[in-house]
């Protein structure tokens, strides 16, 4: 299932990414992206909406609380929020051919590579 994701503004300022539900009127699953000095510029953190209380991505939070649609969001940060919320790791299409060429290296192919 593709997941409409969509990064806003709030009214209260918090920068927000979640997906955006059918009928526009709810973002569900929502987190939060704060910015962190670190020593070469600022760095991106993704958390959950309701952190430090919640340590996963839950809940909703009404569209009539938005400020600003962002036109664009960065895959990047598209594929950390879905890692984020499903605790898989997604590949991207340079790691899948990665990982094809070492399955053809491999005996047994990409079910070796896989099982433990």
């Amino acid at each position: 299932m593709a997941y409409d994701i969509r990064l806003v503004k709030l009214i209260n300022g918090d920068l927000v990414l979640g997906k955006w539900s059918d009928d526009g009127s709810t973002i569900k699953d929502p987190a939060m992206i704060q910015t962190v000095p670190a020593q070469q510029g600022v760095q991106m953190v993704l958390l959950p909406f309701g952190y430090p209380f919640e340590q996963e991505m839950s809940g909703e939070i009404s569209t009539k609380h938005v400020l600003y649609q962002y036109k664009k969001c960065p895959e990047e940060i598209k594929t950390k929020y879905m890692e984020a919320c499903s605790n898989l790791t997604l590949a991207t299409g340079n790691t899948l051919r990665n990982l094809q060429n070492i399955a053809d290296k491999t005996p047994g192919g990409v079910s070796r590579l896989i099982t433990k």
